[in-house]
């Protein structure tokens, strides 16, 4: 994979039928990683704002922190999103970190998963970053070596209380 041919970009309309196909790829279940998502019955310029209000801090849910959505497209292709988390609460410390990432299940072992969260690490330093925390399920070897490919040094594991998964949490040197 050549690194000039993806790039990082803000959610956009003109991207609508290439998201709803990116997340259908996930027979429409959670992405994890990919921060907000749309809601059941939700216009996608709907969708776009609540992103855009996420990541100025306007009109968040009380549990959640001021937040980037960005998008890894090549030739107009969505192939992964990522939530970058401006800063730390509670649950993210222990659950989710400053990072958050998803690769679309066809262009998995594929190299954007480190190209991904490697793109995200620059819009992180200059947010002023100078260690994010990026978290995966321990049964997720793939994104285990992406974060380790990425510099990430494992600090330690714990159990999710809301799925029971063991959740590892890695730091990287920004």
């Amino acid at each position: 994979m050549a690194e000039q041919q993806v790039q990082l970009i803000e959610p956009s309309i003109k991207f609508r039928d290439e998201y709803l196909a990116f997340v259908a790829e996930f027979d429409n279940a959670h992405v994890h990683g990919g921060g907000v998502r749309m809601k059941d019955g939700e216009t996608f310029e709907i969708f776009l704002q609540r992103l855009a209000d996420c990541a100025s801090g306007v009109n968040i849910p009380q549990d959640y922190v001021k937040a980037n959505t960005y998008w890894l497209v090549k030739d107009k292709r969505i192939l992964g999103t990522c939530n970058l988390r401006h800063e730390l609460n509670d649950r993210l410390r222990n659950y989710g970190g400053h990072i958050g990432y998803s690769i679309r299940p066809c262009e998995w072992n594929k190299g954007y998963g480190t190209e991904l969260l490697r793109l995200a690490m620059d819009k992180a330093r200059k947010l002023g970053i100078s260690r994010a925390l990026v978290t995966c399920d321990k049964i997720n070897i793939g994104s285990a070596r992406v974060i380790q490919k990425n510099g990430g040094v494992l600090d330690s594991e714990g159990v999710d209380p809301e799925d029971g998964k063991v959740t590892q949490r890695y730091w990287i040197a920004l």
